[in-house]
């Protein structure tokens, strides 16, 4: 789309620069599609050009991962293979490509769009939010008063489409933690078919192998977090499910009506619940596809992967 307001595009990572009308610029591919209009009545008349930043896209240390918001989907696929991680025994890393193919993205979108781009965005289907909030991610946001500030990826984004950043705010990278990344961890995402966008995503992690954590996206308006301290059973998961998301936080769109979104949540998270504490040294399963319901019906694709320690 063309962008017919835009009077100047300017290269800057500092926060100090932002006026009302500028939009940062990371891949595009969103700011692109909805055009000058994006963000209210008022229509953006520059944009603050991120593409020079030079930030290092991918940061490994033995505390954990960090990830420069203007990494691209398709830098953020290449995490498992690169060698200061693959022999780290880090299953988490095992999510990695898991979400970035729930994007069910064209090759233009993969290689432009941004970690940070995603999340900022702030759709309830994000994986990249799914992502970061299933392994506890931890996002530096930079202030226009030349602060920063944490803030867990669980509690960033707020409600569809909106999160917590204030005006002229910009995200500068998520740190996963090595805690989070040592965990054995399972996937589950449906869509109302092959390759629509997520009506639901559910990550599990086995801390410690004893606990618990259990993060909603795609089916609520933003991310839910559940955590036990010892494995629960069935009941106490649904009850706890129950507690977390009330009824108006379940999203409604034309991917998904709420009720569907319910049920395939308590579907799901009984799934995780049951797969993780597998035996310890009983190999994970590997990506797979199945649809609910059967084909008879209106088909639903499901992706599967449980990865242990």
């Amino acid at each position: 789309m063309d962008m017919n307001t835009i009077e100047a595009v300017v290269r800057t990572t500092d926060p100090a620069e932002w006026r009302d009308g500028d939009a940062w610029l990371a891949g595009g591919t969103v700011l692109f599609s909805y055009g000058s209009y994006a963000f209210g009545p008022q229509p953006l008349t520059r944009l603050l050009d991120l593409g020079s930043a030079g930030w290092t896209p991918i940061t490994v240390t033995g505390d954990g991962i960090d990830i420069a918001a203007t990494c691209t989907v398709a830098g953020l696929y290449n995490l498992p293979d690169l060698p200061e991680v693959s022999g780290r025994g880090w299953p988490g890393l095992d999510l990695v490509r898991a979400c970035c193919d729930s994007f069910v993205a064209s090759f233009k979108v993969w290689n432009m769009s941004t970690v940070g781009g995603n999340i900022c965005t702030s759709l309830p289907a994000g994986p990249m939010t799914s992502l970061c909030a299933g392994l506890d991610g931890t996002a530096t946001i930079l202030s226009t008063g030349g602060t920063s500030r944490s803030v867990p990826v669980a509690d960033f984004v707020t409600g569809d489409a909106t999160n917590c950043l204030a005006p002229g705010e910009l995200l500068r990278s998520v740190h996963l933690p090595a805690s989070a990344l040592s965990a054995r961890v399972a996937f589950r995402r449906l869509s109302l078919s092959n390759l629509g966008r997520s009506g639901a995503l559910l990550i599990g992690r086995l801390d410690g192998g004893t606990s618990l954590v259990l993060t909603v996206t795609a089916a609520t308006k933003r991310p839910v977090q559940l955590r036990f301290d010892a494995l629960p059973d069935a009941d106490r998961l649904a009850a706890a499910l129950d507690e977390a998301i009330p009824a108006n936080l379940y999203h409604d769109d034309i991917h998904g009506l709420p009720a569907w979104r319910r049920d395939m949540t308590y579907r799901l998270a009984e799934e995780i619940r049951a797969e993780l504490p597998a035996p310890e040294g009983m190999p994970g399963l590997a990506v797979s596809g199945d649809f609910w319901p059967p084909r008879t019906g209106p088909a639903s694709g499901s992706t599967h992967l449980s990865k242990g320690a």
